[in-house]
């Protein structure tokens, strides 16, 4: 399997860790976004998280048709785009970042619709990616929302 490809859709080896995969990746997305923001502030997130996004599509597709299973527990790049959306709006503070880890786990699990019809429907590298993003768009607007009403 294409090394790099297996690097980046595992998140470094860590949707092979035991057990969730998709929480394991979605701690694993923390610290970096930590570091992002503390360095660039939510523009240098944005800017990775598009980064991570392409090479996300990219390496869930050469995975999943390497592997033969399209969308493996083991890729967990798209749980660190979803994960970052909601902390693109927040401030760096550790509440609201638990509280957009709590949002992002509960619709990246549950799926409403049109997640679940992404997750469903769309194939290859873009549909690893598709479902987690909009998991992360709806958290977004979840968490934001009570960041707004909380402030």
């Amino acid at each position: 399997m294409n090394a790099i490809a297996l690097l980046i859709a595992t998140y470094f080896g860590i949707g092979r860790l035991p057990g969730p995969s998709g929480t394991w990746g979605s701690l694993a997305a923390l610290p970096p976004a930590a570091l992002l923001v503390w360095l660039g502030g939510s523009w240098l997130l944005a800017a990775a998280l598009l980064a991570v996004a392409l090479l996300g599509w990219w390496a869930s597709e050469v995975y999943g048709r390497e592997s033969g299973v399209t969308d493996a527990s083991e890729i967990v790049v798209d749980e660190v785009a979803g994960q970052w959306i909601p902390l693109l709006i927040l401030p760096f503070d550790p509440a609201a970042w638990a509280t957009a880890f709590v949002a992002f786990r509960f619709f990246d699990i549950v799926k409403p619709w049109p997640v679940s019809y992404a997750d469903r429907t769309i194939r290859g590298g873009l549909g690893v990616m598709a479902d987690d993003i909009l998991a992360g768009l709806y958290a977004a607007v979840l968490v934001g929302g009570l960041w707004i009403i909380l402030e």
